[in-house]
């Protein structure tokens, strides 16, 4: 199915379904995804990955509940099979055929979809989550994954209007939630997008993606308190998040909690021992609690850092820095009119948000699983 066709079915939903309006840009150069623009050390967001559905490995039960053609229904169930087995070219091949004998099937549709996202294949992998919307405009998953395949394509106003969309049908998907989160945050819609990651916790609270989000857009915002509870929260669901403990270690060291602060940043160091930022901020910290000897060795290994890892600037202004407390403290205690604040010195990386490149589903560093939804909703039918 053509680009153009897919426009056009859209175009025939919309007209008895008037939310159904989404951005597509037929003329315009597909742009690479926008999770790869971004990069700091201190802080990232993660993309939930595409809804896979599950099905009974009973044959006669996928008959029943995917389609009344016994054919179509041992095809689609091969289908399932090799997908999970992550032999995608026999899974395609398995969905074509049960298509060929049951054009309804919106599951195996959804599949396919899914298939070219793992290759990457966007607009293939949008005419295929638009054909299953088709057939059954009910499928919350097929609208989740649309919404998925724009936001990665940089469609965002319309990945908005998708992932509302399977949550209208479904206002239980924590994943398509998180992933709204995520777009109103990349569209500067902070107290949407932080009211979305709060509902996101109340479905699921042990999510710890969506308090660590949910702790940089209040961060953002300006609501230091409730960032340092967030990024609490996010701990307890995930204690080996170092971009979590360095970011919370900065904002005690705005807030004036420098014990606190140092004691957070050295556990940041603890699980990331590479990590630069934590090293040259925590040498601040220490600076300014007086402690200039511990200080120098830990910026001269913020030093070392920024240089192996090629970023010479850094590098260069951490030199700089070392030399500036030299002449200003003749290596003796800072007086207090000496002493730089936390807001002038700390690495200000907080602004700038680290966003991998979202897995694939079938993937062991999958960042983000969505949980496996019943026949009830998927099938398509």
């Amino acid at each position: 199915m053509s680009i153009s066709t897919s426009m056009s079915l859209l175009s025939r939903k919309s007209q008895t379904q008037p939310w159904l309006h989404f951005l597509f840009h037929q003329n315009s150069v597909q742009k690479k995804p926008l999770f790869r623009l971004l990069f700091a050390s201190s802080a990232f967001l993660v993309l939930a990955a595409p809804a896979i559905t599950n099905f009974p490995g009973s044959k006669l039960l996928a008959e029943t509940a995917i389609s009344q053609d016994l054919e179509a229904a041992s095809f689609f169930q091969q289908g399932v099979t090799r997908y999970n087995r992550k032999d995608l070219q026999g899974a395609e091949y398995a969905f074509r055929q049960a298509l060929q004998r049951d054009p309804n099937l919106g599951a195996a549709l959804n599949y396919l979809g899914n298939i070219f996202m793992e290759q990457n294949r966007l607009d293939v992998a949008l005419q295929e989550y638009t054909e299953a919307i088709r057939i059954n405009p009910n499928f919350s998953e097929a609208y989740y994954n649309l919404g998925l395949v724009l936001h990665r394509q940089g469609q965002k106003d319309a990945a908005i209007t998708a992932y509302r969309q399977s949550l209208v049908i479904d206002p239980t998907k924590v994943a398509a939630l998180y992933n709204l989160g995520l777009v109103l945050y990349e569209q500067g819609q902070l107290p949407e997008a932080i009211a979305t990651y709060q509902q996101a916790i109340n479905l699921d609270s042990s999510n710890a993606n969506a308090y660590f989000n949910l702790a940089i857009a209040l961060q953002q915002q300006g609501q230091t308190e409730q960032a340092i509870a967030t990024y609490r929260q996010a701990l307890q669901s995930d204690p080996q998040n170092a971009t979590a403990y360095n970011n919370m270690a900065n904002l005690l060291a705005i807030q004036g909690q420098a014990s606190e602060a140092i004691s957070v940043y050295r556990q940041a160091i603890r699980l990331n021992p590479k990590n630069a930022s934590a090293y040259y901020n925590l040498g601040v910290t220490l600076y300014n609690q007086g402690d200039i000897k511990k200080a120098n060795g830990v910026l001269k290994r913020a030093h070392t850092e920024y240089r192996e890892q090629g970023k010479i600037e850094q590098a260069e202004k951490i030199e700089q820095l070392m030399q500036q407390i030299a002449q200003k403290s003749g290596q003796q205690q800072p007086q207090a009119s000496q002493t730089p604040t936390p807001s002038q010195t700390l690495d200000n990386t907080s602004n700038l948000i680290q966003t991998p490149e979202p897995q694939t589903p079938n993937q062991l560093e999958n960042p983000v699983s969505v949980e496996q939804q019943s026949t009830s909703t998927s099938s398509g039918q």
